[in-house]
């Protein structure tokens, strides 16, 4: 999927706000969680996320969702990623 067809569908589905982020290699971002239900869409590298039930690699042009309240670890790949991400409040 495209920039423009993933941020047209995030408006279409409620996630008003929109960022677009780029991660160094190697980053981790520690288990947390968010009050808002979150869609992604990696652009370049690759970004694992580590939840209760497995841990997932995601890579250019993959899209996954994160739904409010579940816990996690977000780790940048070697070459760090880069993603557009939707955030729907509830």
């Amino acid at each position: 999927m495209d920039k423009a067809g993933f941020e047209a569908t995030l408006k279409t589905d409620g996630y008003t706000d929109v960022v677009d982020r780029e991660v160094p290699a190697g980053n981790v971002n520690p288990r947390h969680s968010h009050e808002f239900d979150a869609r992604l869409l990696v652009v370049s590298g690759e970004m694992t996320l580590v939840r209760e039930n497995g841990t997932h690699t995601y890579r250019s042009g993959d899209v996954f969702e994160v739904p409010s309240g579940t816990v996690h670890e977000e780790r940048a790949g070697p070459q760090g990623v880069r993603y557009i991400a939707g955030r729907r409040h509830r």
